[in-house]
Formats: structure tokens, sequence, C-alpha cells
């Protein structure tokens, strides 16, 4: 960025807007470039972190061309020796921005999904359920112990909505006491929180919040991560949230459930970043897959906090990123490279980006892309 040879209007009214919106520690970042050098977008597309923040903390134009660019990965904030709240910053930024009217078009049809229909895919709300059709579920109670929240990409995606019926039967065949609200939810929010439109977030999470209340919900489990986060960190306490790897963990740990079936293939395992950097949950998927009988499990050379992000968060799920620049096809290549024949996630994001990749690579009669869920389902 030269600013040799012409004058800059600083607009300093940005910079406050940005820090009184959630970027508090803008200020705090003294440039050391840390961040640019761990984003994974930064080799294939130019992005700059480093970049946005510096116009930020300066108020100077040009913030709008990088701050769509970030998928939330979190590879940056762990890393940056100031604890700097970078993903807290972009938020903020898009939240300046959006309310500006500068939202991208495609994004401006999920907000208008959302706050229409209470998803991003623009499905009806009535249709939210109906993957649950012919299936087992059982009606939410208060005496039920869990509730299984639908993540909006599980209700409304046909190859997710699989893991949906598998995650039922799952569920079942370890006994544990679950049930479905079967109307009424709407999405979590988060995407659109990470998006900038704060009030439409915050209407998702009463309208949920009113639920889980009225139900006297106690315990959640959640297949997204996203999901998982949000509940765990951005909803009031007052029941407990577990993602569904933990669940399927404890469950082959007590007994609970048995895997019998042999997989014999090779299986590698991607941390989702909101699994993983953002919730620290790295063991319980490893466990489930290492119990599946017959699984020769092997690691990519970037895992656990170092893994390599899908390209999915922060709302990039619905943009539309250039052939060359996918970070989703440079990850299947990897477990390629490594020659594994399953590919498992943990994350309705990570397998809708995968499943596209493997065809971009023509790669669909080398590897799978499977759920958790649908490897234990296969091993029962």
């Amino acid at each position: 960025m030269c600013i040799r040879d012409r004058a800059l209007t600083p607009y300093l009214e940005i910079t406050e807007a940005i820090m009184e919106a959630g970027g508090e520690k803008l200020k705090t970042c003294f440039q050391c470039g840390t961040c640019s050098g761990s984003c994974p977008w930064a080799p294939v597309n130019g992005f700059s972190v480093r970049a946005l923040i510096r116009l930020s903390q300066f108020g100077l134009e040009g913030i709008e061309n990088y701050m769509w660019e970030c998928s939330n990965c979190r590879q940056c904030e762990v890393r940056c020796p100031q604890g700097v709240e970078i993903i807290n910053i972009v938020k903020a930024a898009r939240t300046v921005y959006s309310q500006g009217g500068l939202l991208p078009a495609s994004l401006r049809n999920v907000v208008g999904s959302l706050t229409s229909k209470g998803n991003p895919w623009g499905g009806e709300q009535e249709a939210r359920y109906d993957w649950m059709k012919d299936q087992p579920v059982p009606d939410y109670t208060p005496d039920k112990e869990m509730l299984y929240f639908t993540c909006c990409t599980y209700a409304y995606d046909p190859r997710n909505r699989q893991v949906a019926r598998d995650t039922v039967a799952v569920l079942n065949q370890a006994g544990i006491s679950w049930g479905s609200l079967k109307s009424g939810e709407v999405c979590c929010g988060e995407a659109v929180g990470k998006m900038g439109d704060l009030d439409l977030f915050e209407n998702l999470k009463s309208t949920n919040q009113k639920l889980f209340e009225e139900n006297q919900v106690k315990n959640i489990i959640t297949g997204s991560p996203h999901c998982y986060y949000t509940f765990t960190n951005e909803y009031p306490g007052g029941y407990q949230v577990k993602h569904i790897s933990q669940v399927l963990a404890e469950a082959i740990k007590s007994g609970a459930l048995k895997l019998s079936k042999e997989i014999g293939k090779k299986v590698t395992y991607h941390d989702p970043c909101y699994l993983g950097r953002h919730s620290e949950i790295y063991d319980e998927p490893r466990e489930v897959i290492q119990a599946v009988p017959g699984v020769e499990f092997i690691e990519m050379e970037r895992n656990r906090e170092n893994a390599l992000c899908c390209g999915g968060g922060g709302g990039k799920i619905w943009m539309e990123v250039p052939a060359g620049e996918r970070l989703s096809d440079f990850r299947v290549q990897e477990a390629l490279d490594i020659g594994a024949e399953i590919l498992v996630v943990a994350c309705p994001y990570c397998l809708t980006n995968f499943e596209d990749s493997r065809k971009t690579l023509n790669a669909e009669d080398k590897i799978q892309i499977m759920d958790l869920v649908e490897l234990v389902k296969n091993a029962i």
C-alpha cells in the first residue's frame, strides 16, 4: 500500500465506527505482518489482513476491497503476538460498510432469505423438517436430555440431509435421550453475524432463545461447528452444548455405541476451523475414527491448529470463488497426496466444499468425502 505522491484524507469516523462495532483492539496492531503471513488466502488471491487493518486504523478508503475475502478461519488470530481480535475487526468493518449498502450481491440474497424465511438457503420455513419424513425422530419434551438442533445446511442441502438422517440412526442406536422440536427453529445466526448484520443476528437469536425457554431445553446437540460455537459463545448460558463428535466419542467410550463392521480403508480427517481453532475440539473426532474397526488413520501434514481452511466460513460459502483460488481444492489434493481413500469431515460447509472439489479435481473415483456421522453409521 503505497501512499507516496498523493494526498489522502482519513475518515476518522470510520475508524471510530469500526472500534465501536466490536473492533476495540484495532489500534493495538503494530503491523508486524504475522496475520498476512499466516492467512491461507494471501498466496492464492493476494488478500492482505495487514492492509485491511491498516486502512481501518487510518480510516482510509479501500477497506471494502479486502473485508469480504476473509473466511474467519482464525489462523491469523491464534498467531498474532499482540492478541488482536482480528475476526472482530473484520466483522466490525463489515457492519459499518454493510449498513451503508455495500453488501455483495450474493450475500444480499442470503440476508433476504434469513429475514423472510429464517434460513440462508432460500428454503421455505415449513420445509425445514422435511428431511425427517419417514425417520424415527423423537419429539423433544422436557424429560428428554438433549435437543438435536437442525443446522440450516442439514435441513435444506440434499447432500447434508443424509448426514442428518444418519445422525438420527446413530443417536437412537446409542440409546441417547434426545428429541427434536420439529417446528419454530430458525438459523442460529452465526454467518449473518460474521457478515456484519448484527440486528438480524439478534432477531434470529431471540427467536431461538424464546423457543428454547418455552420448551425447557437444557442441553443441545449440534452437527455444525458454527452452531456449536454460536450457542456456546454468543447465546446466553443455561444449557450445555455438545458437538456430535463429542456425543459419539462419549457413547463409544462408555460402550453404549458399539462399532462392529470393519471399514478397511485409509482415512484422514480435516479439522473444521470452527470446531478446531475456534472451539479447540481436536481429540474427539480422531477418537471416533480410530474406534472404527479396520481403519488405517493417517494425518495430513497440516492438521489440528494448523489445518487448512475449507474456505466456507464468514459468508464465503455463498460467494463465488474463482477456479485456482478454492482452498477446498488444495485440501482435497492434500488428502489425495497421502493416499487417503476417505476424507472425513465434521462440518456441513466442509462437506459441501469438498464434494465440489472432488468433482473439480476429477477425483470422484479416488476418494470419498464422508461426515464423521456417516462413517460411524457405516460401522454399526
